[in-house]
């Protein structure tokens, strides 16, 4: 994972963006979320929109730097 060893988890479950330096982030019932980092792109811009989760599905190996849930609940480990 980059170096960066998880510090916290923080549930999310609402559609508020959640800023900070997350490494990993696990859905825990289908879920869409919308990221932001620049280790990762759509169309050449650092925000990936609208990404299905199915449950238990994890996004790990790069910092995302924001998320915003658009339904589900998930789970994000910071560094």
């Amino acid at each position: 994972m980059m170096g960066y060893e998880p510090s916290k988890a923080n549930i999310i479950n609402n559609t508020n963006a959640q800023t900070g330096k997350f490494v990993k982030v696990v859905a825990l019932e289908d879920s869409v979320i919308t990221l932001v980092s620049d280790f990762i792109t759509e169309n050449g811009a650092s925000t990936v929109s609208s990404i299905n989760l199915n449950a238990n599905c994890a996004i790990e190996g790069l910092v995302i730097t924001s998320i915003t849930l658009g339904s589900g609940t998930v789970i994000a480990y910071e560094a």
